[in-house]
C-alpha cells in the first residue's frame, strides 16, 4: 500500500501549499486537502479473494496430482485459505476487483465525510470550506463542501472536479493535477464568496495525511 505521507515530495507539498494559499487570495473561502492511504480495510475483499484463490490453487493440484476428488480437494482448499488470505492483507490492491465499486465509493465518500469533521473542517465562520479528499488505494477523489458553499454551488460542481482529479492521479499526475483542481476551486469559490475585509485564513493550507 502506497503510504499517504510518502506519495507527494517535499518539493510538492511546498507547490500544494502555495497553490492553496493563491486559490484563496480572491475568495472567502477555504480549501484544504488530505490524503489517506486506504479509506477501508475491505475485510471482504481479503475473504472472498483468499476462499477463491485457494480453491483455485487446490484445483491446479487435483488435476497434476491426479486425485481429483472432494477428499483431496475440500482439505487442500481450506489449508490454502489462510496463507491466501495473508497474501491479500499483504498487497491491499488485491482486495479491489472482489469489492464492488458502489462499495469502494460509499467507502470513500464516508472517510471523506469523517475527516470533514475530525479535523473541524466545518468550524469556519461562514461555513465555507471545501475538502479535496484523496484515498490512494481506490484513486478515488471526493470534494465536500460545507453548508455555506452547498447553498450557492451545486453538488455536480465537485463531482466534476473530483472526477478529473481522479483521472489526473490515475494518470501519475498527482501533483499537477491536484494543483489544477484546487486553482479551480479558488476560482469558483471566488465568483461566489469574493474576498472580505479583514478575511483570516481559518484553514491549514499544508496538506493533511493519515495512513
Amino acid at each position: 500500500m502506497v503510504d499517504a505521507e510518502k506519495f507527494f515530495t517535499t518539493d510538492e507539498l511546498e507547490r500544494i501549499r502555495c497553490t492553496v494559499d493563491a486559490a484563496e487570495s480572491a475568495t472567502a473561502g477555504e480549501i484544504a486537502t488530505m490524503v489517506v492511504s486506504a479509506s477501508d480495510p475491505y475485510r471482504e475483499g481479503t475473504i472472498l479473494g483468499g476462499a477463491l484463490l485457494a480453491g483455485f490453487v487446490a484445483f491446479l493440484l487435483s488435476v497434476l496430482l491426479h486425485h481429483v476428488t472432494v477428499w483431496f480437494y475440500v482439505p487442500v482448499t481450506v489449508a490454502l485459505t489462510f496463507p491466501s488470505c495473508a497474501l491479500f492483507r499483504a498487497i491491499p490492491r488485491l482486495r479491489l476487483p472482489f469489492v464492488a465499486r458502489s462499495r469502494i465509493r460509499q467507502a470513500v465518500r464516508e472517510r471523506a465525510l469523517r475527516a470533514f469533521y475530525e479535523k473541524g473542517l466545518y468550524r469556519t465562520r461562514a461555513a465555507t470550506g471545501i475538502l479535496i479528499f484523496i484515498s490512494l488505494l481506490e484513486r478515488t477523489v471526493w470534494i465536500l463542501g460545507d453548508r455555506g458553499i452547498n447553498e450557492r454551488i451545486t453538488p455536480e460542481t465537485w463531482q466534476e472536479l473530483s472526477a478529473e482529479l481522479s483521472r489526473g492521479m490515475r494518470a501519475g499526475e498527482g501533483c499537477d493535477a491536484l494543483c489544477r483542481t484546487i486553482t479551480r476551486c479558488g476560482t469558483i469559490l471566488a465568483e461566489h464568496f469574493p474576498l472580505k475585509t479583514g478575511d483570516t485564513n481559518e484553514l491549514t493550507d499544508q496538506v493533511l495525511f493519515e495512513r
